[in-house]
């Protein structure tokens, strides 16, 4: 130990003026998915500490000895180079546009607010922890291409998401790293008068202020609250310390400072955004933020809810009921009793908003929803189980038609494809094919590919994971004290000088529904699939759990567990500190992208459709984005077993359709070597994965659905109940009111008597009658709904709207139908009755309904 007290003093270089954009670029996200150029310019000032700070360019501009500066400054080839990473970085700055023509573009007077927890962009800005904030980042950067008027919102933590490591038993180690602001790729906001801006946030007792920081998207500015300043106490200090850290309070505190304080953020901006869009739950305080502001303005509380609604987009990514956030109602009370007193309302009215059909506690999806009007999954299959899941708030609408829809996921394609399939497709495909994302013949060229420079293509980049792969084991050896012995078996099939092993990758988060250990269902039988030397087969894990979740850490336990057995020594493999720089690598390098969830709990999942881009073929369960991907040609399937069977059997089934598709489909076909010392037919498949994946799960195919069928309408809605005072606002909350309180009254009644059988092109007259309970004929819609069994269980249906024929003596309103049918068959006839009038964003939003 050294004597005496240590200093700090940190010295910075001077840039030199012939560099001096380095610190544009460096602040700037957009060398997120420039790759190469730019990365590597910043790499190529100093490898070693390039490494050492994570590669974050601005930490290394702060760090990097000044003789390196003056070095670059003088040499012609780094200058070359930086010119180039200039002109690029100008070019695409530059642009008007970037819009995919195919796509309906946002008009420029409009303003995206998109509220998230967490944002995934690189790994020089460690505010993620998973696939929403990597979602969230890929939509970001879509924005930025689509020259989108587009703003983020989110928290700034001084701590991300856990680093890991495991030790030789398996057992996860998390260490949170507190970040150093000065050295991540943001700056501090400031006032007309050089101070910084804050904003207050009331919490009970207190004022919490929240300094406002801004991150370089490309051409989106994304602005992040900070807690840690020292205007707050040191408890408020630490609400935004750490991602999905601390306890419950910490966790409603974390949710108001981003709802709350973003939307004050946004104001004190002098920004005005005309659809706001909550990803995830987290930030759905934002609505009563917003209500507050209208009530302040003169505006009822039904209707400020109303005109807030219709311009709120809420998009839900968790496929169980539990893993919505919720809160006691004392909890919520506790914080917004004052904002109940400004709103008008009893503290029971405020509660309602989040409360389920007979639930207990305040759940922030249920706000999310009924403060919005367009809702969506993430995947068709996640879309149907988010209907179900909230169908008690349209408890009389059946749940696939509830307005619940589904936009499906789709990923930055510039971000995670890797820089040599960019060049290959420049050289083979044009160098338009960047904007022709959604062009399937463009990627129909894809076979055009010499089989030889594709088979090329994809051993470079195993050879670039297995680099990786070696350095992270070494590492992970030397810490847990292994031998080199040991290590050299580890890594007897990981020889990036000849990666001709088939390599299967399974990378995502350690949770019990994902089922990480399905692999090891029948062990006999996995002996047998990596016994043969003359075929060879390496599985590589990667993956962190939750510090808290003690089954998912345990599933890291077993893994370890089995990889150390003699017969699986080297061919199972654990690699730790999962993190984007090795998901990257792991989604280019694999063969085989390996999936198994329980059906149907991956509400998307997206690492499969990064593979796919790379040439990696998807073996995978039937659910989330591959329900919609696989199409019997492009990879491997596993059908889920049937609803009702129990997790022993369900995994003992899908454990041996796995094992039959790796031994009677995957490895022969990897090996089925011809003279030119690879698989024709799996290049042939390979190309495929990319040809039929590709212009489906882009993010600019998914962000071009959100504009369509969430922005547009959201601000033509917004407008339209803006108009004239909220004079739109007013009269939809007033008519939803009176609906509700005649509701119950109301019934239907069929008049005449039914026809069993008629001939096609006859028609049949069908009479009922309303009792609308002091309701007109104008609040209603009465409809027959006329379906037939389809095909693979597919059903066929029409709608035929009644029409009103007037009132009789006992103030029962007549309606007729003159119904020709366009179908044959055995039809099924219902009948129905809504309400419904002009100006509503869904016809079904009232939730109400009844059948005759």
């Amino acid at each position: 130990m050294k004597p005496g007290t240590a200093f700090d003093l940190e010295v910075n270089p001077k840039i030199p003026q012939r560099l001096a954009r380095l610190e544009e670029l460096a602040n700037n996200l957009w060398y997120s998915w420039d790759i190469m150029p730019t990365r590597a310019l910043f790499s190529r000032l100093d490898p070693g500490l390039w490494n050492m700070v994570g590669h974050s360019p601005k930490a290394l501009l702060k760090r990097i000895d000044q003789q390196h500066l003056l070095d670059a400054a003088e040499d012609k080839l780094f200058i070359d180079n930086y010119n180039r990473v200039l002109s690029a970085y100008d070019s695409y700055h530059g642009e008007q546009t970037r819009r995919d023509a195919a796509e309906a573009p946002l008009a420029q007077s409009e303003l995206v607010a998109y509220f998230c927890f967490e944002f995934g962009f690189h790994e020089s800005l460690p505010i993620y922890s998973g696939g929403l904030g990597i979602l969230a980042g890929d939509h970001c950067k879509t924005a930025s291409d689509m020259r989108l008027p587009f703003v983020g919102i989110g928290l700034l933590y001084r701590q991300g998401y856990f680093s890991q490591t495991v030790d030789r038993h398996g057992n996860q180690r998390a260490t949170h790293i507190a970040s150093d602001f000065d050295e991540l790729p943001i700056l501090p906001v400031r006032n007309d008068d050089g101070t910084d801006l804050k904003v207050a946030i009331e919490f009970p007792g207190r004022e919490v202020m929240a300094k406002v920081w801004r991150a370089q998207v490309g051409c989106v500015n994304l602005y992040l609250l900070d807690t840690d300043i020292e205007e707050n106490s040191a408890h408020d200090r630490y609400i935004a310390h750490q991602l999905y850290g601390g306890d419950r309070t910490t966790r409603i505190e974390q949710e108001l400072v981003l709802g709350i304080g973003g939307v004050r953020a946004l104001a004190a901006l002098g920004l005005t955004p005309t659809v706001w869009h909550i990803n995830e739950g987290h930030a759905a305080f934002m609505i009563l933020e917003r209500l507050r502001t209208l009530v302040r303005q003169g505006l009822d509380f039904d209707s400020a809810l109303e005109a807030v609604a219709v311009n709120t987009v809420f998009t839900t990514h968790t496929p169980v009921p539990a893993g919505h956030d919720h809160f006691s109602t004392q909890l919520v009370l506790h914080y917004f009793q004052n904002c109940c007193d400004e709103l008008g309302i009893p503290g029971e009215r405020l509660l309602a908003l989040g409360l389920e059909p007979g639930g207990t506690e305040f759940n922030m999806t249920t706000l999310a929803v009924r403060g919005s009007r367009f809702h969506n999954g993430v995947s068709k299959i996640h879309g149907g189980v988010s209907a179900n899941i909230l169908r008690g708030l349209w408890p009389q609408v059946p749940p696939e038609e509830n307005p619940i829809t589904a936009i499906t996921n789709g990923v930055h394609v510039p971000t995670f494809l890797s820089p040599e399939w960019a060049d290959a497709f420049d050289h083979f495909l044009g160098y338009g094919w960047s904007r022709r994302l959604g062009d399937q013949s463009c990627w129909d060229q894809i076979k055009d590919v010499p089989d030889h420079v594709f088979w090329s293509t994809r051993q470079h980049l195993k050879s670039q994971l297995l680099h990786l792969v070696r350095f992270r084991l070494r590492e992970q050896n030397t810490r847990n004290q292994g031998s080199e012995a040991h290590l050299d078996r580890l890594l007897s099939l990981c020889d990036p000088d000849n990666p001709t092993v088939l390599i299967i990758g399974f990378g995502r988060r350690f949770a019990t529904y994902k089922r990480a250990t399905l692999l090891f269902e029948n062990l006999d039988w996995l002996r047998q699939l990596l016994g043969d030397p003359q075929r060879p087969v390496l599985f590589l894990f990667a993956g962190k759990a939750h510090p808290a979740d003690v089954p998912g850490q345990d599933l890291i336990r077993r893994l370890m567990q089995v990889a150390q057995m003699p017969e699986f020594e080297g061919k199972i493999l654990l690699v730790e500190g999962y993190d984007l720089r090795l998901s990257r690598r792991m989604v280019s390098g694999v063969d085989v992208w390996l999936n198994n969830p329980v059906y149907p709990l991956e509400a998307s999942g997206t690492s499969g459709m990064k593979a796919a881009m790379n040439g990696v073929v998807n073996l995978s369960v039937l659910d989330g984005w591959w329900g919609e991907g696989y199409d019997g040609t492009n990879g491997w399937a596993i059908k889920p077993s049937v609803a009702g069977t129990d997790d022993a059997t369900r995994n003992r089934e899908e454990a041996r359709t796995l094992y039959e598709i790796l031994q009677d489909h995957v490895i022969p076909l990897y090996y089925k070597h011809e003279s030119c010392g690879y698989s024709p037919e799996w290049v042939k498949l390979a190309k495929r994965s990319i040809s039929s994946l590709m212009p489906r799960f882009n993010s600019m195919r998914m962000l071009g659905e959100y504009v369509a069928n969430c922005y547009q309408p959201a601000a033509q809605q917004g407008r339209l109940y803006a108009e004239r005072g909220f004079e739109v606002a007013q009269s939809i909350a007033a008519w939803k009111s009176r609906v509700r309180q005649a509701w119950p009254g109301v019934s239907i009644r069929r008049l005449d008597m039914p026809k069993k059988r008629i001939e096609f092109g006859d028609s049949v007259r069908i009479e009922a009658t309303l009792k609308l309970n002091h309701l007109s004929p104008e609040d209603v819609i009465l409809e027959l709904l006329l379906s037939r069994a389809g095909i693979e269980g597919k059903e066929d249906r029409v709608s035929h709207r009644f029409v009103a024929q007037g009132e009789d003596a006992n103030g029962d309103h007549h309606f007729t139908l003159e119904l020709s049918p366009e179908l044959c068959g055995r039809l099924d006839m219902r009948i129905r009755a809504y309400p419904c009038r002009e100006f509503l964003t869904h016809p079904f939003e009232l939730g109400l309904m009844l059948w005759a």
